[in-house]
């Protein structure tokens, strides 16, 4: 239940539509819902404007498919991340509408429709093994209701490539810039525009890279304005605040 859902069902008792009853059925477990294991957050949607987004990893198939039931109640898009083929084969016998995005390890479960942004988010990586993390962000914007714009292989290493890519850079609201090795893209591409750039380090990169520190301690100590850095890996974080961002 989001913010609109809320009011509509408060309308819907005032005009008599519906009663009192069934009104509170919609609304007991609207802070949160125990199941055990797990509080199940039914009222992130209205403080946050996105439903509660299940992680993967660490879970069991069965705590998953049992949120996932729960969600589903409320009629909610569904995003988990981190998660296996098998998660995905497991939320598959609940409902015919999940869909497994291989490459971001995530599962959308689609029962509304997707209003989406006019203002773009540009998903930026330095290498072709990078895709992973920076996927997990695109899709995580486009799940919030983001276009995305992606923009892969175009590192330090051969700039050009970069370079050729300036105007539809140039054009995103919100940049994620996805890289390992020494990280010095974000750098480079905040150096280059006038929009956030949000840095997303990666742990690609041999061992010197301490399995993406170096690229992190890189991007943190950027001297380019208007750079943002989020934790290793974090394709799902940085995606989420570059959607925020998108829609201020």
């Amino acid at each position: 239940m989001n913010s609109n859902d809320l009011k509509k069902l408060l309308e819907d008792v005032k005009n008599g539509s519906i009663d009192v009853e069934h009104a509170y059925k919609e609304i007991k477990n609207l802070p949160y819902e125990d199941l055990g294991f797990a509080k199940v957050d039914h009222h992130r949607a209205i403080r946050n404007g996105y439903p509660e987004v299940i992680y993967c990893e660490g879970k069991t198939i069965n705590q998953i498919v049992e949120i996932v039931e729960r969600l589903m109640e409320k009629n909610n898009n569904i995003l988990a991340t981190r998660a296996s083929r098998e998660v995905y084969d497991a939320i598959s016998e609940i409902t015919c509408d999940a869909e497994y995005h291989r490459d971001a390890r995530i599962v959308v479960i689609k029962r509304k429709k997707i209003i989406v942004s006019e203002k773009e988010i540009a998903v930026i990586t330095a290498g072709t093994s990078d895709i992973p993390v920076a996927e997990e962000a695109a899709i995580t914007a486009e799940v919030l209701g983001n276009k995305v714009n992606r923009i892969y292989d175009v590192g330090v290493a051969g700039i050009h490539r970069l370079l050729s890519k300036m105007d539809v850079i140039s054009r995103a609201n919100v940049i994620i810039v996805v890289a390992g090795m020494e990280g010095a893209l974000a750098s480079v591409v905040g150096g280059l525009v006038d929009k956030p750039v949000i840095a997303v380090p990666t742990s690609v990169g041999y061992g010197a890279n301490f399995g993406g520190l170096s690229a992190l301690l890189t991007m943190l100590n950027s001297c380019a304005s208007g750079i943002g850095v989020v934790n290793i890996d974090n394709g799902f974080g940085a995606g989420y605040l570059a959607s925020n961002i998108n829609k201020l």
